[in-house]
């Protein structure tokens, strides 16, 4: 396998930016973030996976040691809890906002980034195959405007034998491609349809971000250490080009709400930042509404009238203070968090 091609943060340029995202599909850059910021989103993390029995007693949660008695993944049902209280912290949702993190976007989409409202977070236990992801496009799972990027963040250092991700080099010309998703939780695409570019991959450290298109094909290495894999994916685009609007609300049976989520945050400033922003819908509001009357089969149209639900209410005027577009303020300067500055901050 190729090694990746790396850009140095003082290398970084609008143009050698997006000259390696227009020729390979992908850009990693090392050592944007601060690892301190990281730790913080870390920290809150894996306490959560300790006090689930994820991680191995006697050892500092900081370092992620699995307890493999207790491997689980999506849709496991005990996964899906401890996923949750993970989604739910605020230090989950402000890292996307990184100042740091914004300002290489604004390189790609512009100035008017918008950040998607769910992160993922990738908790990966060691030695269980059936938890890798396979070869895919992200496009299969965002729909909206194709013109749409990834940013996948290990939060802690993520050498070859810990499962970071690998990238099929120049895909994201090959168009979309077909995923075969019968009896697969996660859809992939057959290896008999990838004939053309190398894989890349290697090392990835805490600090260094590796951004792709959305129909660049990637997938997960085997985590074949003894230590759960930590990272996040975001995700951003132009705020003038089409959304998905599953990718604002919550389309499944699960009874997650943004009012949950944002239960025991500290302060307004992420809380609906999207709302009142002039978005573009694909499908459109009108076609969400059609759809949830006749869409088949039923569990469908439930889906979309649960997004048409929450839709009307994403339109609503925003009575929270703060920015449409969030200010790197949330993390008070331009450096990093600082411990928890910004956690701590009061609710206006």
């Amino acid at each position: 396998m190729k090694p990746f091609h790396e850009m140095q943060r003082r290398d970084l340029s609008r143009h050698s930016l997006q000259e390696a995202m227009n020729s390979r599909g992908y850009a990693l850059i090392r050592g944007l973030i601060p690892r301190s910021d990281l730790e913080n989103v870390l920290d809150g993390i894996t306490k959560i996976l300790f006090d689930a029995g994820w991680l191995l007693s006697g050892h500092d949660p900081l370092e992620h040691i699995a307890d493999d008695a207790a491997a689980c993944g999506d849709p496991d049902p005990t996964f899906k809890r401890t996923y949750q209280e993970v989604f739910n912290l605020e230090l989950f949702h402000a890292l996307p906002h990184h100042p740091a993190l914004k300002g290489v976007m604004k390189m790609l989409v512009g100035e008017q980034v918008l950040v998607h409202p769910k992160p993922i977070g990738r908790l990966i236990f060691p030695n269980c195959e059936s938890l890798t992801v396979h070869a895919h496009q992200d496009y299969r799972f965002m729909s909206g405007d194709p013109e749409c990027f990834t940013v996948w963040i290990p939060l802690h250092d993520c050498p070859t034998d810990l499962g970071p991700l690998q990238i099929l080099e120049g895909s994201h010309r090959f168009g979309v491609i077909s995923h075969e998703g019968e009896n697969l939780h996660v859809p992939e695409i057959s290896t008999g349809a990838l004939t053309e570019g190398d894989w890349v991959g290697g090392r990835i450290n805490a600090g260094d971000l590796l951004i792709f298109h959305s129909l660049t094909v990637h997938a997960a290495s085997p985590n074949r250490s003894n230590l759960l894999r930590i990272s996040m994916d975001c995700r951003f685009q132009d705020c003038a080009r089409a959304i998905h609007p599953g990718n604002l609300a919550f389309a499944g049976e699960s009874g997650k709400s943004w009012e949950a989520t944002y239960a025991r945050w500290r302060s307004n400033e992420l809380k609906y930042y999207w709302k009142g922003l002039p978005l573009k819908f694909q499908p459109s509001k009108s076609e969400i509404e059609q759809l949830s009357k006749t869409a088949e089969p039923a569990s469908t149209r439930a889906r979309y009238a649960r997004i048409l639900n929450q839709l009307n209410f994403f339109a609503e005027p925003a009575d929270l203070s703060g920015t449409n577009f969030i200010s790197d303020s949330a993390y008070g300067d331009q450096s990093g968090m600082h411990g928890r500055e910004f956690s701590e901050r009061s609710v206006r």
